[in-house]
């Protein structure tokens, strides 16, 4: 019997979910028809066909495929699986290894038809865009709005690209103005607002970035021209990362740019626009701080958050050219109270001298792996007496499973009676499998040998050579290596103190289980260093 996997997709939360339901139901009688058994479904739902990175239910049905659990995939049609041709051709080649055909409803997939029908399913979304975006240069070139949420307006209803003006919106709005051209910087001006409650254009709380926008993108509540009755659309263009599968926007030149005039759509007067917008100008040219650059990134990025209120923390330069953190809800919002700006330097050294001072001991890795190896082999022990039976039973499972498949085949049996009874017994060969590979994973153990202490000490002297150097932190396998291990570095820096504590929590707790660090904190998280106190790491 040919076992044969249904694969379904839509790619639109704008599509029915219904979709999935009637591609596998049309799936299914060309199994039916073709004498093939369906043993497996895998879909996704509101997922671009443009890529298969990100397609969750793609994925599991490739590792499934690697995995020998069937033969066929079944699709409504070629477009289902495949929108690009390099997925296509990259996907096929593993698939003929495996030994896995294509049949869509039209019948099987060669290798030609296959390559000629992904080329077109590719220049049919490349044709979509260019259409799409003709019609967009339509509805603007007519006044309308092309699409977008507009603080400060909202939709007609029954009016399609129509805004009307919010008063209540627009008031801030011109607030928001007026203070920027009083000399108020975005980010007091966010902190006025979080205060005062007033509620953001998306998410809790407003940000300086919200109202300053990009001046190369023209993106912004300051920048943003509707706001003189002044529609400007195409400012950029949508692109899809390779590597990821999503969408990434890219600045066009302004001469690109499709713009229409709404007088009805003003809310802030010309002469304050013109204040606003030479400021911003000024501001441009002046160019950032030269005293540090708050775009260096280094190894802990992304893991460090402010012990006051959670908020990350980002780089925030001084005249004295020190690199140093600062509470991004403080500088952006307001939001935060803690203002103190902690150097970088001292952060990352204090983070790694804990990792180094505690992980480093020979004994605590003894000691983790000697019980990390106790228990796989308790476990083994107990699961090895049920090995035996449950091959036994395994193997009953798929005369059943014969049986029944025979009982469609050979005596016309309606495939709905048994339906339920072939899903029950997959279910359990399933169980069976995955209780069968436990006890042969708990068979490893992992064996400590001095040279292997060594090699551990010296990637840990290797971690504090290059931590501190951002040339080759960002995109190494170390970086990789040290997010792995850590989900946050809290930093504990009350203002208006010199006192400075950190504390490392997440994946730690994933590799610390041993009796040995039972002095962990309850709230999972480890504080591994204080400033000025010797040792510095008193207390994982």
């Amino acid at each position: 019997m040919i076992r044969a996997a249904i694969y379904a997709r839509f790619s639109s939360d704008l599509q029915s979910d219904k979709s999935i339901d009637d591609q596998i139901s049309l799936c299914r009688d060309v199994c039916a028809r073709a004498g093939m058994a369906v043993v497996s479904t895998f879909e996704d739902r509101a997922v671009s066909g443009a890529s298969a990175v990100n397609r969750y239910g793609f994925n599991a049905m490739m590792r499934a495929a690697e995995a020998k659990a069937f033969d066929v995939i079944v699709a409504e049609d070629m477009d289902r699986i495949f929108r690009d041709q390099a997925d296509y051709h990259s996907a096929r080649k593993d698939l003929d290894f495996l030994g896995v055909t294509i049949h869509t409803a039209a019948g099987k997939v060669g290798k030609i038809d296959g390559a000629m029908r992904a080329l077109m399913s590719e220049m049919f979304l490349e044709n979509l865009a260019v259409h799409v975006r003709r019609g967009l240069d339509g509805v603007v070139r007519d006044g309308r709005h092309a699409g977008g949420r507009a603080y400060g307006y909202q939709a007609v209803p029954g009016k399609a690209g129509e805004l009307a003006i919010v008063e209540a919106e627009a008031a801030i709005v011109r607030h928001i103005f007026a203070d920027y051209a009083a000399g108020v910087t975005p980010r007091d001006i966010a902190a006025k607002l979080n205060k005062e409650n007033v509620k953001p254009p998306r998410g809790d709380r407003w940000n300086g970035s919200t109202i300053n926008g990009n001046l190369q993108r023209g993106a912004g509540i300051l920048l943003n021209e509707i706001y003189v009755g002044r529609i400007v659309w195409n400012k950029v263009r949508m692109v899809k990362d390779p590597a990821t599968g999503k969408r990434i926007s890219r600045p066009n030149p302004p001469d690109q740019y499709r713009t229409a005039e709404v007088p009805t759509l003003r809310i802030v007067a010309d002469d304050v626009w013109q204040i606003v917008q030479r400021r911003k100008r000024g501001n441009a040219e002046r160019g950032p701080s030269k005293t540090a650059n708050p775009k260096t990134k280094r190894m802990l990025a992304g893991l460090l958050r402010c012990g006051a209120c959670g908020g990350a923390m980002v780089s925030s330069g001084d005249r004295h050219g020190t690199a140093r953190i600062q509470c991004s809800a403080f500088r952006e919002s307001g939001t935060c109270q803690n203002g103190r700006r902690v150097k970088r330097d001292d952060v990352e050294r204090m983070t790694l001298a804990g990792l180094r001072a505690e992980l480093a001991q020979p004994a605590y890795l003894a000691e983790y792996v000697a019980v990390y190896n106790e228990e796989r082999k308790r476990l083994a022990r107990d699961a090895g007496n049920q090995r035996g039976k449950l091959e036994r039973r395994k193997a009953a499972i798929g005369r059943e499973l014969r049986a029944a498949i025979d009982a469609i085949i050979k005596a016309g049996i309606d495939p709905t009676t048994l339906a339920g009874d072939i899903k029950r017994l997959e279910a359990e060969r399933a169980d069976i499998d995955a209780r069968l590979a436990a006890i042969e994973e708990g068979d490893n153990v992992i064996t400590l040998h001095p040279a292997a202490l060594d090699r551990y000490r010296a990637d840990l002297d290797r971690l504090a050579a290059l931590l501190p150097r951002p040339d080759l932190a960002i995109g190494s396998e170390l970086e990789d290596s040290v997010h792995a291990l850590i989900s946050a570095i809290i930093i504990h820096a009350p203002a208006n103190s010199e006192k400075l504590e950190i504390e490392i929590r997440g994946r730690l707790d994933e590799l610390l289980q041993a009796p040995t660090f039972s002095r962990r904190s309850a709230g999972g998280g480890l504080v591994v260093a204080r400033e000025g106190l010797e040792p510095p790491t008193p207390g994982l």
